[in-house]
């Protein structure tokens, strides 16, 4: 659906373990934002200093994404932010290390400590809370690697006014995007959240988000594209 670029067997690809994760983010930088280059890792030395002052290594799957596109804001950080090695943290009750926030600081993304050893280990959400106490780090992804797709999903979709919209949708918008789109490989988060989940789809050349019939988000890789998808879901776009 999209031009030399298989989106959907690429992600299909990509949620099966770390190399397909890396090989999908490269072919979608490459095709709908701008390739990876060289300079857009972190260095080596900037991941050692961050394990030197945190006192713990951190896990492989974070080094390898940090190195690959850890300085790529345009795919990690237009919405939410993605932490920089000298921004990395373990929160204040010693339970987990926080690589993302919220763009709001609402939430934050982390992994437990207790599972830093694991090559790709699980991630979790925690939600900023008037009352500290309620606040727990609840289930979002079952591996880091997933995550970082993700985080590339999500942010493509925050892009911009020119190529991004949002709809609020109502019956007619889902069904209608069921109809014109077909879903993508990516498991149900939040973990345990099914019957809630957030869901990806491909239109014709148009990446879309989901949120439990809350909210779909669409990316074109043209304006072209985005206007496209607005004539096959009507609605209040916030931008058309």
């Amino acid at each position: 659906m999209t031009h030399e670029f298989d989106l959907a067997g690429s992600l299909a690809r990509g949620v099966e373990g770390r190399s397909g994760a890396w090989s999908f983010i490269k072919g979608f930088a490459a095709h709908w934002a701008s390739a990876l280059e060289s300079g857009d890792g972190c260095t080596e030395d900037d991941l050692v200093a961050a394990e030197e002052r945190l006192g713990v290594r951190l896990p492989v799957t974070m080094r390898e994404a940090y190195l690959l596109f850890g300085r790529r804001l345009d795919l990690t950080s237009n919405h939410d932010v993605l932490l920089s090695p000298t921004e990395l943290y373990v929160d204040e009750a010693k339970e987990a290390l926080v690589f993302r926030h919220e763009n709001q600081g609402a939430s934050s993304w982390g992994i437990l400590l207790d599972r830093l050893q694991d090559d790709d280990p699980a991630v979790f959400i925690r939600a900023d809370l008037a009352d500290k106490s309620a606040e727990r780090w609840e289930g979002w992804l079952e591996r880091l690697s997933l995550c970082f797709v993700e985080i590339v999903l999500s942010e493509s979709v925050q892009a911009g006014e020119a190529l991004c919209d949002f709809l609020d949708p109502d019956d007619d918008s889902i069904e209608l995007l069921e109809e014109n789109c077909v879903q993508l490989s990516f498991p149900a988060y939040p973990i345990g959240e099914e019957e809630h989940a957030t869901r990806w789809f491909l239109g014709q050349d148009v990446l879309l988000r989901d949120d439990d019939g809350m909210a779909i988000l669409a990316r074109g890789r043209t304006e072209e594209d985005l206007d496209r998808i607005r004539d096959q879901i009507p609605g209040d776009w916030l931008n058309g």
